[in-house]
């Protein structure tokens, strides 16, 4: 008898410690809140929703108005360039805007066609983006946009997305799920405007134990394809990404661009749901700092130079591209004994390509490519990288 019921209490008391540990990283039910939104905030929130539903159901015509409306909400002045916004579907939601001086063409040309990788705008957030376009009436991402004249038909490119992001920074968690994302190109007022438009298709795969190798800047990661957070009394966390739904706006603004971001999140553990608005809020500062170091980097390669590198790893025999993505693996994992991360009898086990589509082996060693290039350590040598001194 006491042996039956002394089990359950130690159960309790290491799922009570665990829980205030979890609370801890991912934030209490009773901590202080954001100042609550605006007027302009929730009229703006209430129109980028209008333009999530469009994105989510191909049926729904497109929205000019709303979307003038949403642009005009990015360029006008506010008293901060982040904010709290109204909750939709028990998701929390965030606003943040920032300047980043390149042209409007050059930023899109960089950021959104199909030949050069999103992670190399994104490499602190994205560990790999794979477009789809194998369903119904889904389109290829352009090789280049054209200019959207002042009276034209706005230009709408709707697929899947499979993304995969880097380790968070709080839980050391990563996890991977699919997008419906839909892009729109218009002119608003003479400016050029593009739109990308986010809703998760389905809950995430569950979240991964992975690490932060040295500084976020570096752009080292690690990836153990464990279940569970690398935070010490997290590590049977079993979490996921149960919603999550944005509107990215990208304005030419002079000879910068303006970039406004509406995100909403619902993540957690168990159907809970832990995201608060300051870690949304976070999460773009983690983007919007590296995405303007590189787009603002006087060593940034022109885009045929990317696209160059980029068809020249895609055509790799797979033997060959399979044994470089190997190679990234192994040195990922030794920094990570290095540094501590994991012991040093795990270094003799990496996983390397087993199962690895090869689109995202060239995303991940395009990465290294793109280290090379803006003057960053590599985790790999240009000749492994390129095959060449």
């Amino acid at each position: 008898m006491n042996i039956n019921t002394a089990m359950p209490a130690a159960c309790i008391r290491r799922f009570a410690i665990s829980l205030i540990f979890f609370l801890a990283v991912f934030g209490s039910f009773q901590a202080a809140q954001a100042a609550p939104p605006s007027d302009a905030v929730q009229a703006a929130s209430a129109t980028a929703m209008k333009l999530i539903r469009f994105g989510a159901d191909p049926k729904i015509p497109f929205d000019v108005q709303a979307a003038g409306a949403l642009v005009d909400y990015v360029l006008a002045a506010k008293p901060g360039r982040e904010a709290a916004l109204p909750n939709v579907n028990k998701a929390p939601g965030a606003y943040y805007e920032h300047d980043t001086k390149i042209g409007f063409a050059g930023f899109v040309q960089y950021s959104y066609t199909s030949q050069i990788p999103s992670i190399l705008t994104s490499p602190s957030s994205l560990r790999y983006s794979l477009w789809s376009t194998q369903q119904g009436k889904l389109q290829k991402l352009p090789v280049n946009w054209p200019a959207a004249a002042p009276s034209g038909k706005p230009m709408v490119v709707r697929g899947m997305q499979r993304d995969g992001i880097t380790p968070d920074l709080n839980t050391g968690i990563y996890y991977e799920y699919d997008l419906k994302r839909t892009l729109v190109l218009f002119n608003h007022k003479g400016r050029q405007v593009l739109l990308t438009i986010s809703n998760q298709a389905d809950v995430s795969e569950v979240g991964k134990k992975g690490f932060i190798l040295g500084s976020d800047e570096d752009w080292n990661y690690y990836y153990s394809g464990e279940p569970g957070s690398a935070r010490t009394g997290l590590g049977w966390v079993k979490s996921y990404i149960y919603d999550y739904f944005s509107v990215g706006v990208y304005v030419e603004n002079g000879a910068t661009v303006r970039s406004g971001t509406f995100q909403w999140i619902r993540a957690g553990w168990n159907g809970v749901n832990f995201v608060q608005t300051e870690h949304i809020i976070r999460g773009f500062k983690r983007h919007a700092v590296n995405s303007k170091t590189i787009l603002e980097s006087p060593n940034l390669p022109p885009p045929g130079r990317i696209s160059a590198v980029y068809l020249r790893l895609a055509q790799l025999p797979p033997a060959e591209l399979m044994e470089k993505y190997a190679a990234l693996e192994q040195a990922r994992l030794n920094l990570a004994v290095q540094s501590g991360k994991v012991d040093a009898d795990k270094s003799k086990k990496p996983s390397f390509a087993n199962g690895i589509p090869k689109e995202q082996m060239v995303d991940e060693l395009m990465l290294e490519y793109w280290k090379i290039a803006l003057g960053k350590p590599s985790l790999l040598s240009r000749q492994i990288v390129l095959g060449m001194n």
